[in-house]
C-alpha cells in the first residue's frame, strides 16, 4: 500500500496542488527581495520570488502556528509542573532528501522567512556535513565510496549535539564542512547559542537504526525534532539534477587547485560526464534507494518538484 498516492484512503497525509497550496498565504508579508532570494538560491537549484510566495511563504505561516503552539505547551506544562519545569528549549525542524534535490537552498530561504516574523526569533542553521567522518577515518575504513550513507557519519557526535540544543545549553558547537577540499576542516565550528528555531539539514537526518532486541532506549536524530521535511522528486528529475550540476562545478569550482575535484576539471567532457555518471550509479543512488528515499514516509511535510525544480504538490501529515 502506497501511502504517499493521493487516491489511497488510508494515507496519513493530506495532499495540495501547489496553486492550492499557495492559498494558505493569507496574509503573511513577503518579507525577501529579489536580490535577497538570488543571493540565497543556488546555480544548481534556482528559485525566485514567484516560488517563495507560492509556496514557502504558506510553508512559513504554518510553521509559525506549529511554533506558536509548541510554545503554548510548554506554558501549560509549566503551570503543571509549578516551578520544576526546564527552561524553554528550541523548536527543531529536520530537513531531509537527496543530494542535489536542493535540500540547502529551501533550508536557507525557510531561516530567512522565520527570522522575519514580527516577533524576530534567533534561527539558526547547521548541516550534517561537518559530522561526517574525517577522510582520513573514511579511507581507513574502506568507506570513501560510501560517503553520505549513515554509517559515514559520526553518529554519536550527532546525537550529542542534537541532545546539547534540546537541552537548551548555551554555545553548543557544531564541526564545519569544506565543500572545496571535501572534508571535514579541522578545529573549526559553528557556535550554537539558544535559538528559537533550529533548521538541522541532511541527506539521512530522518533515518532510524536498528532497534534493540531488549527494549533499551535507542535515539534517533528524528527524535529531537518538533517538525520534519522531506524535498522529493523523481529519481530520473534527481539523477539529470546531479549530474547538471557536476558538469557545471567541472567549470567552475573545480578549477581550483585545492579543489578534491580538481583532476575531474581537466578531463575531456565525455571523461567527465562518464565520472558523473558513475558516481551517480555507485554512491548517490544507492544511497537515495537503500537510505534516503525509505524515511520519507516519516516526514511531516513533503515538498514534491518537478522538471523546473518547482514544487508541484505538498503532502501535509494529518494531525
Amino acid at each position: 500500500m502506497d501511502q504517499l498516492a493521493p487516491t489511497m484512503k488510508y494515507s496519513p497525509y493530506r495532499f495540495f496542488t501547489a496553486e492550492r497550496w499557495a492559498e494558505f498565504r493569507a496574509d503573511t508579508p513577503l518579507t525577501l527581495s529579489e536580490d535577497e532570494v538570488r543571493r540565497l538560491s543556488s546555480l544548481y537549484d534556482p528559485i525566485d520570488l514567484d516560488e517563495v510566495s507560492r509556496i514557502y511563504l504558506s510553508l512559513s505561516r504554518l510553521l509559525s502556528a506549529h511554533v506558536e503552539a509548541s510554545q503554548l505547551l510548554y506554558r501549560q506544562r509549566k503551570n503543571f509542573f509549578g516551578s520544576d519545569e526546564v527552561a524553554k528549549t528550541p523548536y527543531i525542524i529536520g530537513m531531509a532528501g537527496s543530494v542535489a534535490v536542493g535540500k540547502s537552498t529551501t533550508a536557507r530561504v525557510l531561516k530567512e522567512l522565520l527570522a522575519r516574523w514580527p516577533s524576530s526569533p534567533k534561527v539558526d542553521l547547521v548541516t550534517t556535513d561537518g559530522f561526517l567522518l574525517p577522510n582520513e577515518v573514511l579511507r581507513r575504513e574502506n568507506l570513501m565510496e560510501r560517503k553520505g550513507f549513515p554509517d559515514s557519519y559520526d553518529v554519536g557526535a550527532l546525537l550529542r549535539f542534537l541532545s546539547a540544543i534540546k537541552s537548551g545549553e548555551p554555545n553548543v558547537r557544531a564541526p564545519l564542512y569544506s565543500h572545496l577540499t571535501y572534508d571535514v576542516m579541522p578545529g573549526e565550528y559553528i557556535t550554537v547559542d539558544r535559538p528559537d528555531i533550529l533548521i538541522f539539514e541532511g541527506l539521512n537526518v530522518l533515518q532510524p537504526r536498528d532497534l534493540p532486541k531488549d527494549g533499551k532506549f535507542v535515539p534517533f536524530l528524528s527524535d529531537f525534532f518538533d517538525f520534519s521535511i522531506y524535498i522529493d522528486a523523481e529519481e530520473e528529475l534527481i539523477h539529470a539534477w546531479y549530474i547538471k550540476r557536476f558538469m557545471r562545478l567541472r567549470e567552475t569550482a573545480f578549477r581550483n587547485p585545492e579543489s578534491f575535484f580538481h583532476r575531474y576539471s581537466q578531463l575531456s567532457e565525455d571523461a567527465a560526464n562518464a565520472i558523473a555518471e558513475g558516481l551517480w550509479s555507485n554512491i548517490n543512488l544507492k544511497n537515495l534507494r537503500e537510505n534516503i528515499l525509505p524515511t520519507r514516509p516519516r516526514a511531516d511535510l513533503i515538498l514534491r518538484k518537478g522538471p523546473d525544480h518547482r514544487v508541484v504538490e505538498v503532502a501535509l501529515r494529518k494531525l
